[in-house]
């Protein structure tokens, strides 16, 4: 992609979506089968039969990019509505198991998105399932296609399984927002500005849904699948700020693990004026399409002075930890609480674009804690303790009280920041007479 500037070129007046126009309107006339629904964005204007044909027409509610989509199959309906609007899955009947959780998804993100956002500029939300042919889902103005093979026939049994159905579709939902109103100029970090975006969105709705312990569970497959990915680089890993737009590994993966963690510390409502801001000034906005820098930008307004060091090792450099928890103990006390010290040792790292790394300084807010034993069937423990501390290269020794017993404890419990070996973040704990 053209390079990342600070000041808009001739390559801000695209958006990397589409190269040949802004925003759009779209008016459809499809016909099909007699015994087929036809799709394409917008709301149905009306319907009718003609010479052995069934035709459709649809109009966008709202201008927008240059970019949809047309389906046709003997579909199902499911339909319901959120505040007025409708909501509607097309399906297969054979395939019905997942198409109640979609409806959910697409209320809840209703729900945190027009909150927190802003308002949906469409009057319908649709899901619509195609062959799995292809395994993915994709975003056009009020009409997202899904495909069977991700979401129509997914089996989500145990309970703490990360229900994939419900995340893609809050993530598709998400780019109603983050792509659809809001899209990036034709340069590296464009999609920092709306896949991240969106992937930070859903991971809101699926732990208003889900709670905490799946979201640790997810954020842990995230940052493993990022880690696993950067080492099949074939040119250069990215920034964020400069992310391309071939590098899924990063803008999704990456970019969910730094806006968790940026949640986790500058707080969820300062995030989403960042965000609110940069929707309000650029939202439906023509030419010049903003550029990463307007995101960070934003989130800099909302980062307390000493969290600002975020912003660089987030977004500007490829910042990975090397933490380690080196011995937990705790000593039973006469009200039945827990005195829990453990020792860590903290190491950073910076990567340059090919991965070599160099070792710097620590001067870092990270979390030590403690987790209660897992429960029958689950995977993590309660967390009984968390307190962010001012760190600094080496090894160290906290102490802190628990009122149950611990089973582990260490630097990082939830596992927010980039590590490369998170395994031994947390330790048994030894309970000492």
């Amino acid at each position: 992609m053209p390079a990342l500037e600070q000041n808009c070129t001739a390559d801000c007046h695209d958006s990397y979506i589409s190269n040949n126009s802004d925003w759009v309107n779209v008016e459809t006339v499809i016909s099909t089968s007699p015994d087929q629904i036809a799709i394409a964005p917008g709301s149905l204007q009306r319907e009718w039969s003609q010479n052995g044909r069934r035709y459709f027409q649809y109009k966008l509610d709202h201008a927008g990019l240059n970019y949809y989509s047309f389906l046709s199959a003997r579909y199902e309906v499911a339909r319901t509505d959120w505040n007025g609007i409708n909501i509607e899955v097309y399906y297969l009947k054979e395939q019905p198991w997942n198409v109640p959780k979609m409806l959910n998804s697409v209320k809840k993100s209703f729900e945190y998105y027009t909150k927190n956002f802003g308002p949906y500029p469409q009057k319908q939300a649709r899901i619509i399932e195609f062959p799995r042919l292809a395994a993915f889902a994709e975003a056009f103005p009020g009409t997202m296609p899904y495909s069977e093979s991700i979401g129509f026939i997914a089996s989500i049994q145990k309970p703490d399984d990360i229900d994939m159905v419900f995340y893609v579709v809050a993530h598709e939902m998400a780019h109603q927002w983050w792509g659809h109103q809001e899209v990036g100029a034709s340069m590296q970090g464009a999609t920092l500005l709306v896949e991240t975006l969106a992937q930070y969105s859903a991971l809101m709705t699926m732990e208003k849904e889900y709670g905490r312990d799946t979201m640790r569970k997810f954020m842990q497959y995230e940052m493993d699948n990022y880690l696993r990915s950067r080492g099949a680089e074939l040119l250069k890993e990215r920034p964020l700020l400069r992310v391309e737009a071939s590098q899924g590994y990063i803008h999704y993966r990456k970019g969910s693990v730094v806006m968790y963690y940026l949640r986790e510390m500058i707080g969820e409502e300062a995030v989403n004026r960042a965000l609110r801001k940069v929707l309000n000034k650029y939202g439906y906005q023509p030419p010049p399409y903003p550029t990463s820098y307007a995101l960070v930008d934003a989130l800099g307004e909302e980062t307390p002075p000493q969290l600002q060091y975020l912003l660089q090792d987030l977004f500007y450099d490829i910042t990975l930890f090397s933490n380690r928890a080196v011995t937990a103990t705790a000593h039973k006390g006469p009200d039945g609480k827990y005195q829990v010290t453990v020792e860590t040792e903290a190491r950073k790292f910076k990567a340059d674009e090919k991965g070599n790394e160099t070792e710097v300084p620590v001067d870092d807010w990270i979390e030590i804690g403690a987790l209660a034993a897992p429960e029958k069937g689950k995977r993590f423990g309660k967390v009984l303790h968390r307190e962010r501390v001012h760190m600094t290269s080496g090894k160290a020794s906290y102490s802190f009280t628990t009122d149950e017993k611990p089973d582990k404890a260490g630097i990082d419990p939830l596992l927010l920041l980039i590590d490369r070996v998170p395994d031994d973040n947390m330790v048994e704990v030894t309970v000492q007479p």
